[in-house]
């Protein structure tokens, strides 16, 4: 009873955003809800130390540490101008964005190539004079979309790589092509409600000047983060690669390391910390059973079954949050590999359904919020055809081959 009533108040949290009355948001109520259930003695110290998945964090926080040195040296800024400056019209300007977005969040964070990609973005519209939100809405649905292409691309997809022990390769060889298909159909989406934006040629080029770049961090950051991502395909544990990865962007005498700590995500590494704990607890109290009785008519068995649960429950309590509660169903189900592809797929792609539905996606709304509005309504009319139609293609390719 106990456990139910700390896992009904964390994920309530999760789902309104904090916990209802107080300003503690969602990181403090996974902490909040992992220490009542130590102190309630539904978990012990030993065992909820022992639910933290050290190899997920170990990966997350390498892979942060590699984004971040690639920020900081400037890579993101020129990938981003060298792609733009070549774009001849507004609809290649809007396919450079959707590619080199989606091509960079399928190898790193996606979240880290909104934070880097906005700016720039708001500069080119800026610059040629043409209304940016289409070129917002490429890039927040277009990193969701690229990144479900590998283990790397998102938290959720860092923690189902850890957890399923699927291969860099083998999950890439599912999924890429999901992304592939789906980023077509978004573009062609987000073309259609801003043709009028999109139509004519640009009356002027862009005076956006070359951004500053440290070369030989840039040497130095791509190298090591090419060896990282060849080391996942040859199949060395990715939590390892990246941590060793990670330590050597940190042994350095041309950067301060501290520019690469204040740009990673803490929160989200205690917010994983918390959940784990969480879950634990609701599995040790037979609720994840419970939960799995109760999701049996929506047949989470089966792909598109799945994809349903997956869809509905990363909107109500956020992606991350909803893989970690469905991690405990996946084990039980006939075929667990598909299961977990699904589940992967599913969690990543519903977050372009709505603007609260991705981190990534707000990461840009907010971050363009001084020089352009997106509103609700307006990201969900890409969001829901875009990410119902992206839903659908995951699913039928799944079914067919996974």
């Amino acid at each position: 009873m106990i456990a139910a009533i700390i896992f009904a108040f964390t994920y309530v949290a999760f789902s309104v955003g904090r916990v209802p009355g107080l300003r503690s948001d969602r990181v403090a109520a996974s902490i909040i809800g992992a220490v009542l259930l130590v102190a309630f003695r539904v978990l012990s110290v030993s065992e909820a130390q022992a639910s933290v998945d050290g190899a997920t964090l170990g990966l997350l926080f390498g892979m942060m540490v590699l984004s971040a040195a690639l920020e900081v040296s400037g890579a993101f800024s020129m990938i981003g101008f060298w792609v733009t400056r070549r774009a001849r019209n507004p609809l290649a300007l809007l396919i450079a964005v959707s590619v080199s977005s989606a091509l960079l969040s399928a190898f790193l964070i996606n979240d880290v190539v909104c934070i880097a990609f906005t700016p720039l973005v708001l500069q080119i519209a800026d610059a040629l004079e043409r209304d940016p939100r289409p070129y917002l809405l490429a890039l927040a649905t277009s990193s969701n979309i690229g990144s479900v292409a590998t283990i790397t691309g998102n938290p959720q997809n860092i923690l189902i790589g850890s957890l399923s022990q699927i291969s860099y390769g083998r999950f890439a060889f599912f999924l890429a092509p999901v992304a592939v298909l789906a980023l077509i159909v978004n573009g062609v989406i987000i073309w259609l409600l801003y043709r009028r934006e999109l139509g004519g040629a640009f009356t002027a080029r862009s005076a956006t000047n070359k951004p500053h770049v440290y070369r030989r961090w840039i040497r130095k950051s791509s190298i090591v983060t090419a060896g990282v991502l060849l080391a996942f395909v040859l199949g060395i544990p990715p939590a390892v690669v990246a941590l060793l990865g990670a330590s050597a962007m940190l042994l350095t005498r041309a950067v301060n390391p501290k520019r690469l700590y204040v740009r990673i995500d803490w929160t989200l590494l205690a917010l994983f910390t918390g959940l784990f704990v969480v879950v634990a607890g609701v599995e040790k109290a037979g609720l994840a059973e419970r939960l799995l009785d109760a999701l049996q008519p929506l047949h989470p068995q089966s792909v598109w079954g799945l994809t349903l649960i997956s869809a509905i429950l990363s909107n109500v309590v956020s992606n991350v949050p909803a893989v970690m509660v469905l991690k405990s169903l996946v084990p039980h189900l006939p075929n667990a590999e598909s299961a977990w592809l699904t589940l992967a797929m599913a969690s990543t792609l519903a977050g372009n359904l709505t603007l609260p539905g991705s981190l990534a996606t707000i990461i840009v709304v907010e971050r363009a919020k001084n020089r352009a509005d997106i509103s609700f309504l307006d990201f969900l009319k890409v969001g829901i055809p875009s990410g119902v139609a992206s839903l659908l293609i995951g699913a039928a390719w799944l079914a067919w081959h996974a």
